[in-house]
């Protein structure tokens, strides 16, 4: 079974309607691909694409959530995540789908946006993309400007909810601003720095911060993210694996793909269907325990709801 804690295929079904999460040939991710290659639980990221205007991206967050409603939710073997419980509940042809939001630019300085986007459904909060809202600055912010007020009180009530606070995409100082005071947090999708430079992966210093707050890194398949060369294999994939279990995080590791959200993609890892080929990989090299920690049991232990 397969937890993968972010895709970006409600981007996708948002600029273009047309597509069919079913079974379409324009996703990594389709309801099709989740039947056939293990999927248990997928959480499906709430990304509002840059070109839409400031005023807009709240409305864009709630076609989004509409979007999850009618093209994901009403797949029948597609079930709601919103608890633990609710993964629990799972039967054995029945995949969970979790809402999760990617950069709070869409509910601008308005914690009632941010309460609305919770009733909702989402249980996992990213606090910036790559760039500054009015919570915190992203990784390629140049200020690197760390949390607000505002973006306080945000990682406050995420707290009091019992919801994933998303450490991905934020500045150094974003990062240690939140981890000090944030009760539930994640990098959803992050590599190893020490292996792969990109302003986008964690230091040591911060992943082994993350894992002293009982926090989940998800590894992602972005190539830029694992390898400083023109492409990157599974081989990539492995070694931010290691690197991160050598810094104590053996049992708070899984993946964060972001399928749907990259256009280069890993060397036979180029859809949803290919995690089979990194499944063969981790069976050849690690315990039948590791494996299956990875692939879904540390996210779902460490779901906080």
């Amino acid at each position: 079974m397969i937890f993968d804690a972010h895709c970006d295929v409600l981007m996708k079904l948002f600029i273009d309607p047309d597509i069919s999460f079913v079974d379409s040939d324009k996703l990594h991710i389709t309801k099709r691909e989740l039947m056939d290659s293990g999927g248990k639980v997928q959480c499906f990221a709430i990304y509002i694409p840059e070109q839409v205007h400031s005023d807009m991206r709240f409305q864009a967050a709630l076609a989004m959530v509409e979007i999850f409603h009618k093209k994901v939710l009403a797949e029948p073997e597609i079930k709601f995540i919103r608890s633990k419980k609710d993964i629990d509940s799972l039967g054995e042809k029945e995949i969970g789908a979790l809402l999760t939001l990617e950069g709070c630019d869409c509910i601008g300085d308005d914690v009632l946006k941010m309460k609305t986007l919770l009733q909702l459904g989402v249980t996992s909060v990213g606090l910036t993309w790559n760039y500054a809202n009015l919570v915190a600055d992203g990784v390629l912010e140049k200020r690197g400007g760390g949390l607000t007020r505002f973006g306080t009180d945000v990682v406050g009530l995420l707290n009091v909810q019992s919801i994933w606070c998303d450490l991905s995409h934020l500045s150094e100082s974003g990062f240690w601003d939140t981890i000090e005071i944030a009760d539930f947090p994640i990098a959803s999708h992050s590599n190893a720095y020490r292996l792969c430079p990109h302003p986008r992966n964690l230091k040591d210093s911060q992943i082994k911060a993350l894992l002293k707050k009982n926090g989940t890194i998800g590894v992602t398949f972005v190539p830029q993210f694992l390898s400083q060369g023109k492409s990157a294999s599974i081989k990539d994939v492995i070694n931010h694996i290691e690197h991160i279990c050598s810094l104590g995080g053996e049992k708070q590791i899984g993946f964060g793909s972001d399928f749907d959200g990259i256009e280069e993609m890993v060397d036979d890892l180029v859809s949803y269907s290919n995690y089979q080929n990194l499944i063969d990989e981790l069976d050849r090299l690690y315990s039948t325990e590791f494996v299956k920690g990875i692939l879904f049991e540390n996210f779902v232990r460490h779901y906080p709801r």
